[in-house]
């Protein structure tokens, strides 16, 4: 006889995944309409106008445009690796979101049991955040390497060489918030920043600050976004790692990138800005269901802060040339990470209840 808690337990993994896949194969559509719109006010012009009120429907219409695009395959390149590095490039995108919590545990009156408003909770869940999302790069570097194009091999030799540069400073960053909230779970560690603003990771004085700021320049270069953009860089490597593709399988990649830029701002938002948590602390005897409602609303209205930063920047800096990008990383963000480990670590044990 089945047991009838482990088939619901199955039946909300499976819904929660459903509903996670769907809400970010969507989430380009929204997002390219509006990083338009941004690049347009920060020019002083008006964007997308013609498809639809303020040109909403505009990302429809470059869907259906690459959905009717011919997909062309150089006659030199590798055809499986030329199909897959798309696909490589775009699943571990997705994978990242089954240890990311949206929110905590919801109590509905109708249902007996509460609702997670995650997929799972691993005690190591920052590691395979780490692990999962350092495998898109494998798809950057075969796609180059598969079109049998110079352009497109230099842009994923570029990539390579700038993920394996600043995955460093990410990873000591992480180790920087494990380290201030005694666990590797990313559920411990919103729930350690529970008690206002003042207990998030960002304001754990003076390392908090130099954390994040490594996190999100690093998360800056994983992305390709710029300034860290030289692996699509238009004015050298015409597009890059992805200069022979078209169709759908382009879009693949851009779908990529807009995933791994929300990624990185809604890890900005678990290690270091509270997740789902309020600046406010909720034991002010607010009734019932208020913080459970308000806990998700929270998490999105600091993960869109986020989007919109990275955003801004793309339309703000120009692009570092590749010996400055380099340096940036081994010169300035590894030996900096390294001093603030040792003094988050002197901290910890001087003052272990700070």
């Amino acid at each position: 006889m089945p047991d009838t808690a482990a088939i619901l337990t199955f039946i909300a993994i499976v819904v929660k995944v459903v509903v996670a896949t769907m809400i970010l194969f969507s989430l380009p559509i929204p997002l390219t309409w509006i990083e338009r719109k941004i690049a347009a006010h920060i020019q002083v012009r008006l964007g997308p106008w013609r498809v639809g009120p303020h040109g909403v429907l505009q990302p429809i219409a470059d869907t259906v445009k690459l959905l009717l695009k011919e997909d062309i395959i150089p006659d030199n390149a590798d055809k499986l690796l030329f199909w897959l590095a798309p696909l490589m490039a775009m699943v571990p995108a997705f994978a990242v979101f089954v240890v990311i919590p949206f929110g905590g545990k919801v109590s509905l009156p109708f249902i007996d049991q509460d609702i997670s408003l995650y997929i799972s909770d691993m005690n190591v869940g920052i590691l395979y955040v780490l692990a999962i999302s350092g495998l898109g790069i494998y798809g950057i570097i075969l796609g180059g390497w598969a079109s049998n194009s110079k352009y497109a091999l230099l842009g994923g030799l570029r990539s390579s060489a700038q993920m394996i540069s600043y995955e460093i400073a990410i990873s000591f960053a992480a180790i920087g918030v494990v380290m201030m909230s005694n666990s590797l779970s990313l559920i411990d560690i919103v729930k350690s920043q529970d008690h206002g603003i003042l207990s998030w990771n960002f304001f754990y004085l003076p390392v908090g600050p130099v954390w994040f700021a490594i996190f999100l320049i690093g998360s800056l270069a994983e992305v390709n976004r710029i300034p860290f953009d030289l692996p699509e860089d238009e004015g050298t490597l015409s597009s890059g790692f992805h200069t022979e593709y078209s169709g759908m399988k382009f879009s693949f990649f851009m779908l990529a990138e807009y995933i791994a830029m929300v990624t990185a701002s809604v890890l900005s938002v678990v290690l270091f800005f509270g997740g789902w948590n309020s600046p406010l602390p909720w034991d002010l005897g607010m009734p019932w269901p208020i913080p459970d409602v308000l806990g998700p609303v929270w998490f999105f209205a600091k993960v869109w802060v986020f989007i919109y930063l990275f955003m801004w920047l793309r339309f703000t800096l120009p692009r570092y040339r590749y010996d400055q990008l380099m340096n940036i990383g081994w010169k300035i963000l590894i030996p900096i990470s390294l001093v603030t480990l040792l003094i988050t670590g002197a901290m910890r044990i001087w003052y272990p209840g700070t």
